[in-house]
């Protein structure tokens, strides 16, 4: 199932999966960190997850993120 950008702004940029039981976030945290989840809700098909990691920089809190949605990708 592909992903869509949710929401994007100067603080969170969130993807959704199709299904709507699954998100992935980045979030910039007060000390110019940041943070990337991954949501998996127990009702999506795949196995029910929660993740969160913290990073010094967006890059490469966006590349975790990126390799999360493509993890997480599943069939229609």
């Amino acid at each position: 199932m592909p992903w869509s950008l949710g929401r994007e702004d100067d603080v969170i940029t969130e993807w959704e999966r199709s299904d709507g039981y699954a998100t992935v976030r980045i979030r910039e945290r007060g000390d110019g960190g940041f943070v990337a989840r991954l949501d998996v809700m127990e009702q999506a098909d795949d196995e029910s997850a929660y993740e969160r990691e913290r990073f010094d920089d967006r890059e490469a809190a966006l590349d975790r993120a990126a390799a999360w949605r493509e993890a997480r990708d599943i069939d229609d």
